[in-house]
């Protein structure tokens, strides 16, 4: 790809030195990769996660943590869960070191209705105790359709007080829950959350340091752009990334984002958690993911 050869020829001193973490990551399991990232210099780094639904789509929910392992990353993360057999998840990415970056919480329905902190407390309990079976400390929640006969600042009240209904139950177990918006231009027709700037108008209102926001580059690419700018100014109130490329989201590089950039200022603003990448490769899996490691690990090295 023309970005990837561009960032080689700028910054292969610093791409040398990534890849060599990289590969000592690979053999090395995630804790010791993460002793050896902070002797280089490294620590406190965001990290990249893949999507086993987006990005691995073949076998069963535990195989596919095999080619997690095989492209050389160290984490991973997935929907829903409830129909999922967390203890073969759990046994074999233990046996391959890697972590559980986050997964969808059971939320007892949408968010927005009346009444929903009563199904969500319930839910959001049943998935708190599979994030512990699986040793993660971070939940995805998704608010659901706009309902047309309630108004909107009706279903904006409802979705606070659910989350804070919710919020010591997090606070208890320390997980934090990252709430997402969707764009309703292409992907997701009718949901209610669009905008970033409603999404961190929730985060600021339940005012719990573990419920924050789930920025989505791909969505708010398609919803109101700026995306630098609106991350990086508001990067404490962000919890968790999604990564793909505009359009079709498929892997950085295939289309109008400069993830190379992106990557750069998420990593300068301080950011220091997981960048999942939910996309849909254009070709081969494993390729399209190593494609991205390389913009990413040229970026954080510039």
């Amino acid at each position: 790809m023309k970005r990837r050869q561009v960032t080689r020829r700028r910054f292969v001193g610093e791409a040398m030195g990534a890849a060599a973490v990289g590969a000592l990551s690979a053999s090395l399991g995630p804790k010791a990769a993460r002793a050896a990232e902070s002797a280089a210099g490294g620590a406190g780094k965001p990290r990249l996660s893949a999507c086993i639904e987006a990005v691995f789509r073949k076998g069963r929910p535990e195989e596919r943590l095999d080619q997690v392992k095989a492209v050389g990353l160290t984490a991973f993360e997935f929907w829903g869960w409830r129909r999922k057999n967390l203890d073969a998840i759990a046994k074999k990415k233990d046996e391959l070191g890697l972590d559980v970056a986050i997964f969808s919480c059971d939320t007892g329905g949408p968010l927005v209705a009346p009444g929903s902190k009563d199904k969500f407390v319930p839910g959001l309990r049943d998935s708190i105790e599979a994030a512990k079976k699986l040793g993660c400390n971070r939940l995805i929640a998704t608010v659901g359709q706009e309902i047309k006969d309630i108004s909107r600042a009706e279903q904006h009240r409802n979705i606070v007080e659910a989350m804070k209904a919710g919020a010591p139950l997090l606070e208890d177990a320390g997980i934090t829950i990252t709430i997402e918006p969707l764009n309703v231009l292409v992907n997701h027709k009718g949901y209610y959350l669009a905008t970033s700037k409603e999404g961190f108008e929730i985060v600021d209102e339940v005012g719990s340091s573990n419920v924050l926001l789930l920025f989505d580059i791909y969505h708010q690419q398609i919803t109101e752009g700026n995306v630098i700018r609106n991350a990086t100014e508001n990067i404490k109130q962000i919890g968790h990334f999604h990564v793909a490329d505009v359009p079709g989201r498929h892997e950085p590089g295939t289309g109008e984002i400069n993830y190379f950039n992106v990557f750069r200022a998420i990593a300068k603003a301080g950011y220091t958690g997981f960048l999942g990448l939910e996309m849909w490769p254009t070709g081969d899996d494993a390729e399209a993911v190593r494609a991205t490691m390389e913009i990413f690990d040229e970026a954080i090295s510039a």
